[in-house]
Protein backbone atom coordinates (compact mmCIF):
# COMPACT_ATOMS: atom_id res chain seq x y z
CA UNK A 1 0.00 0.00 0.00
CA UNK A 2 1.16 3.55 -0.96
CA UNK A 3 -0.11 6.75 1.05
CA UNK A 4 0.97 10.14 -0.54
CA UNK A 5 0.85 13.80 1.09
CA UNK A 6 2.61 16.58 0.85
CA UNK A 7 -0.06 18.57 -1.36
CA UNK A 8 -1.48 22.01 -1.14
CA UNK A 9 -1.17 25.35 -3.02
CA UNK A 10 1.87 27.46 -3.60
CA UNK A 11 2.77 30.34 -5.52
CA UNK A 12 4.57 30.78 -8.50
CA UNK A 13 8.49 30.17 -7.80
CA UNK A 14 7.56 28.53 -4.53
CA UNK A 15 8.02 25.12 -2.88
CA UNK A 16 6.51 21.91 -2.07
CA UNK A 17 7.86 18.44 -0.38
CA UNK A 18 5.59 15.39 -1.21
CA UNK A 19 6.18 12.02 0.58
CA UNK A 20 4.42 8.46 -0.03
CA UNK A 21 4.84 5.84 2.81
CA UNK A 22 5.33 2.47 1.64
CA UNK A 23 3.88 -0.84 2.96
CA UNK A 24 3.49 -4.54 2.01
CA UNK A 25 5.05 -6.25 -0.95
CA UNK A 26 8.68 -4.73 -1.35
CA UNK A 27 9.87 -2.93 -4.56
CA UNK A 28 12.37 -2.15 -6.87
CA UNK A 29 11.46 1.25 -8.11
CA UNK A 30 8.93 3.84 -6.98
CA UNK A 31 7.89 7.07 -9.00
CA UNK A 32 5.95 10.04 -9.08
CA UNK A 33 3.78 10.72 -11.44
CA UNK A 34 0.77 13.53 -12.53
CA UNK A 35 -2.08 14.18 -14.32
CA UNK A 36 -3.53 18.38 -14.66
CA UNK A 37 -6.91 19.09 -15.27
CA UNK A 38 -8.00 17.92 -18.40
CA UNK A 39 -5.11 15.47 -19.53
CA UNK A 40 -3.48 12.21 -19.35
CA UNK A 41 -1.16 10.70 -16.56
CA UNK A 42 2.55 12.06 -17.24
CA UNK A 43 5.35 10.31 -16.15
CA UNK A 44 7.48 13.16 -13.38
CA UNK A 45 10.09 10.67 -12.07
CA UNK A 46 11.42 7.76 -10.72
CA UNK A 47 14.08 6.03 -8.49
CA UNK A 48 15.57 2.88 -8.31
CA UNK A 49 15.15 1.68 -4.50
CA UNK A 50 18.64 0.36 -4.29
CA UNK A 51 20.62 2.33 -5.80
CA UNK A 52 19.18 5.96 -5.99
CA UNK A 53 19.59 6.09 -9.53
CA UNK A 54 17.10 8.71 -10.71
CA UNK A 55 15.37 9.98 -13.94
CA UNK A 56 13.11 12.81 -14.41
CA UNK A 57 11.16 14.05 -17.38
CA UNK A 58 12.81 17.01 -18.64
CA UNK A 59 10.42 19.50 -17.66
CA UNK A 60 11.39 19.34 -14.07
CA UNK A 61 15.10 18.53 -14.38
CA UNK A 62 16.96 21.14 -11.90
CA UNK A 63 13.58 21.53 -10.14
CA UNK A 64 12.12 18.41 -8.93
CA UNK A 65 14.47 15.98 -6.59
CA UNK A 66 13.39 12.70 -6.06
CA UNK A 67 14.77 10.65 -2.89
CA UNK A 68 13.68 7.94 -0.29
CA UNK A 69 14.47 6.82 3.05
CA UNK A 70 15.49 3.36 2.83
CA UNK A 71 14.58 3.04 6.76
CA UNK A 72 11.38 4.47 7.02
CA UNK A 73 10.58 3.17 3.72
CA UNK A 74 9.34 6.69 2.07
CA UNK A 75 9.71 8.16 -1.63
CA UNK A 76 9.77 11.88 -1.12
CA UNK A 77 9.96 14.64 -4.08
CA UNK A 78 11.52 18.02 -3.52
CA UNK A 79 9.71 20.39 -6.09
CA UNK A 80 11.04 24.16 -6.24
CA UNK A 81 11.21 26.38 -8.85
CA UNK A 82 7.33 25.60 -9.25
CA UNK A 83 5.54 26.81 -12.05
CA UNK A 84 1.67 27.03 -12.69
CA UNK A 85 2.58 24.29 -15.73
CA UNK A 86 3.40 21.67 -12.48
CA UNK A 87 -0.27 21.75 -11.20
CA UNK A 88 -1.98 18.96 -11.20
CA UNK A 89 -2.84 15.61 -8.87
CA UNK A 90 0.53 13.88 -8.23
CA UNK A 91 0.70 9.98 -7.78
CA UNK A 92 3.38 7.44 -5.96
CA UNK A 93 3.79 4.22 -8.27
CA UNK A 94 5.74 1.25 -7.37
CA UNK A 95 6.63 -1.64 -8.65
CA UNK A 96 9.01 -4.83 -9.03
CA UNK A 97 11.83 -4.06 -11.73
CA UNK A 98 13.96 -1.78 -13.56
CA UNK A 99 13.44 2.41 -13.76
CA UNK A 100 10.49 2.65 -16.11
CA UNK A 101 8.24 5.78 -17.17
CA UNK A 102 5.35 3.71 -18.50
CA UNK A 103 2.45 4.02 -15.96
CA UNK A 104 1.35 0.28 -17.54
CA UNK A 105 4.41 -0.90 -16.17
CA UNK A 106 3.28 -0.02 -12.05
CA UNK A 107 1.52 -1.86 -9.93
CA UNK A 108 1.11 -0.22 -6.68
CA UNK A 109 -0.25 3.08 -6.63
CA UNK A 110 -0.90 5.88 -4.13
CA UNK A 111 -4.12 7.87 -3.58
CA UNK A 112 -2.94 11.23 -5.02
CA UNK A 113 -2.20 14.28 -3.70
CA UNK A 114 -3.37 17.42 -5.24
CA UNK A 115 -0.46 20.39 -5.80
CA UNK A 116 -1.68 23.59 -7.22
CA UNK A 117 0.82 26.41 -8.54
CA UNK A 118 -1.33 29.91 -8.47
CA UNK A 119 -0.83 33.72 -7.92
Amino acid sequence: QLAASGGGMVQPGGSLRLSCSASGDTHDTMAWFRQAPGKGREFVASINWRSGSANYIASVKGRFTISRDNAKNTLYLQMSQMKTDDTGVYYCAARRGLISTDMADYDSWGQGTQVTVSS
